[in-house]
């Protein structure tokens, strides 16, 4: 008796920890890219077969990238078609539905209801999370506000080692900033498999133990129809076998894993995590006043206001810290994810959402003065200027405002593309990029539009709209996707010169950029990590100054300061060099997270206020 009390038990164990005789089939759909040429088309096709009932399906999962550009119209587009799907079907964001979004992201969470979703399908536990990048080029990344919900699902739903499948667009290795967050959590309950796209191909990968499965883009690239996955779960295993609409499933599968509890939680701290060691290394040169961590990602740099500094955050918050010891001293709430940097000007604050609003608050207390509503989200960051404050929208519209007041002064209607970036003013005239690949010049006073460049392109994705355009020397000066550096004439627009130095020096320039000291060089870091400064006179693009700085491999567009001698430099991982102005040398460096730092802002005092796209404030004296 005793002994079948313990055969009973360990079979009773082998049907909760392996699925074993938890039979069913579901459509695992990713990379749809609604929006590109065939991507609408491919994916009416997808649905239409899944809807055919030629094959039996519990369920679908589509794993993001669902759109090519995130706008409004695609994502409608895309859920028009995905509501036809006659079974339950669940859907994530990936980098194209974020990235380069005109609402933030906000209209995903709109049109698709959330951003995440879990549930539980005959004994698994089923997890989807965002994966970013959100609003800035970046490796990809879990919010932090899904890592929230992510600890709190599985304390509700992830005991009794109920096996878990998790979903994401990104593979969870390197390629996100923060894979080891979901990761680590992950394995603390009973995860068996681990789904992704991105990668557009079908691929077998081990992340830490975790048996890993990138699914091919449902895109038709060369072939005549595209194609996705019909995943079988049987016996134990998940079984990948691929299927082509209206052509039928492939003979036979191309990838079987097992499913099985790993234990996992006994490998936590075997594998590599980001590395802090440079921290203590120049610990002499810096006192770290306090940190402070959100409980939502951070995608906005700070304003100050006397003893304040004020940011914003994507759970729609706009806060201000105390210098002194980073605790809140107020809060104001929005209804939408904020990238916008606040700006100051007296005790007047200025910002914009993705609920479609322009607010401006009391400095002091946050109270609100007054707001405006644009027909689309507010994703830029604003510039104030002698009491009128300047902005551009998503809804194609750029506007100043009397602050005071909270009356319009001028709009100008022209915008192609949304605007994220923050302007110039130099001179008498204001300057911003688009995500239309246009550049544009108004005059300061009316809003009329003095010049328009455009850099020719095609590809939105390689639009002059993510930098902080500098002026000098009559010139005001822009970096793009591209990796193209421009120098355009401030007064008529006309190009001084354009270059790309890839093939000539290997220099591979991007969006971050900022203006020195003396403002005689433009400072722009490259793809490959280096600090060049580049002339504001020459007739071409010279490089006239070159620091020390070697970082690995870079994407983030933040901008690049310049104080006290000192060049501050931001990386996509959180970290943040100082170089000497005067040689180039690399003075100290700091690790605030794993993160991609935000722009930065310099302090009276030698102190620098940093944050990271994972919601971490540091206030620095250097």
């Amino acid at each position: 008796m005793l002994r079948y009390l313990h055969c009973l038990l360990f079979c009773l164990y082998l049907s909760i920890g392996t699925g074993f005789s938890q039979s069913f089939q579901f459509a695992h759909v990713t990379d749809t890219h609604v929006g590109g040429s065939t991507g609408l088309e491919d994916l009416e096709r997808t649905v239409n077969d899944i809807n055919s009932g030629s094959i039996e399906l519990d369920f679908v999962i589509i794993s993001g990238d669902i759109t090519e550009f995130g706008s409004d119209e695609e994502l409608k587009a895309a859920r028009e078609v995905i509501e036809k799907i006659r079974i339950p079907w669940y859907v994530i964001p990936g980098n194209h539905d974020t990235n380069w979004s005109e609402s933030g992201g906000n209209s995903f969470r709109t049109v698709f209801g959330s951003e995440t979703f879990s549930f539980k399908h005959k004994g698994y536990l089923f997890l989807g999370t965002n994966s970013g990048p959100n609003m800035r080029m970046s490796p990809g990344q879990v919010p932090r506000e899904n890592l929230v919900w992510l600890d709190s699902v599985l304390n509700a739903d992830g005991g009794d080692r109920v096996p878990i499948i998790y979903i994401n667009h990104y593979p969870q290795d390197s390629s996100l900033n923060n894979w080891f967050d979901a990761v680590d959590r992950l394995k603390m309950f009973n995860v068996q498999l681990a789904l992704c796209g991105h990668g557009h191909q079908n691929r077998l990968y081990d992340f830490e133990g975790i048996p890993g499965i990138m699914s091919r883009s449902n895109l038709r690239a060369q072939d005549s129809v595209g194609a996705y996955n019909i995943v079988t779960i049987d016996a134990g295993k998940a079984t990948f076998t691929l299927r082509r609409p209206g052509i039928g499933i492939a003979p036979s599968s191309w990838v079987s894993v097992e499913l099985t509890d790993r234990q996992l939680h006994q490998t936590l701290g075997q594998y590599p995590r980001p590395n802090y060691a440079v921290n203590e290394k120049f610990a002499d040169f810096l006192d770290l006043k306090w940190s402070f961590q959100d409980n939502s990602d951070i995608g906005a740099g700070f304003a100050q206001y006397k003893d304040l500094l004020i940011t914003a955050n994507t759970a729609g918050q706009v806060y201000a810290l105390d210098q002194k010891d980073g605790m809140v001293k107020w809060t104001f709430q929005t209804k939408g994810k904020i990238y916008s940097t606040p700006a100051v000007e007296k005790n007047l604050v200025l910002f914009g959402s993705s609920d479609h609003h322009i607010y401006c608050l009391d400095a002091r207390t946050g109270q609100l003065k007054w707001k405006y509503e644009a027909a689309k989200a507010v994703l830029a960051s604003p510039i104030i200027h002698k009491g009128v404050g300047y902005i551009g929208s998503s809804d194609g519209v750029f506007r100043a405002f009397d602050m005071r007041r909270g009356k319009l002064k001028w709009s100008f209607e022209g915008v192609k593309g949304y605007v994220s970036g923050k302007p110039l003013i130099y001179g008498n005239m204001i300057y911003f990029g688009s995500w239309g690949n246009d550049f544009y010049a108004l005059d300061l006073k009316r809003g009329h539009k003095i010049w328009e460049w455009s850099n020719g392109s095609s590809n939105r994705m390689l639009s002059p709209a993510a930098c902080y355009p500098v002026g000098s020397n009559g010139r005001v000066f822009i970096v793009a996707p591209d990796r193209f550096m421009t120098a355009l004439d401030a007064q008529s627009g006309q190009v001084i010169w354009r270059a790309n130095k890839e093939k000539e020096l290997g220099v591979r320039v991007r969006e971050s950029m900022g203006l020195s000291e003396n403002g005689k060089l433009v400072y722009v870091k490259t793809m490959d990590g280096e600090l060049l400064g580049i002339s504001v006179e020459a007739d071409s693009m010279e490089i006239a100054w070159k620091s020390q700085l070697q970082l690995p491999y870079e994407l983030t567009p933040s901008a690049i300061e310049a104080s006290d001698g000192l060049v501050f430099v931001p990386s996509h991982s959180g970290l943040v060099s100082a170089i000497r102005s005067n040689d180039g040398k690399v003075v100290w460096q700091y690790k605030i997270s794993n993160a991609m730092v935000n722009p930065m802002t310099v302090l009276p005092g030698r102190k620098l206020a940093v944050s990271t796209m994972d919601g971490k404030i540091e206030l620095i004296g250097f």
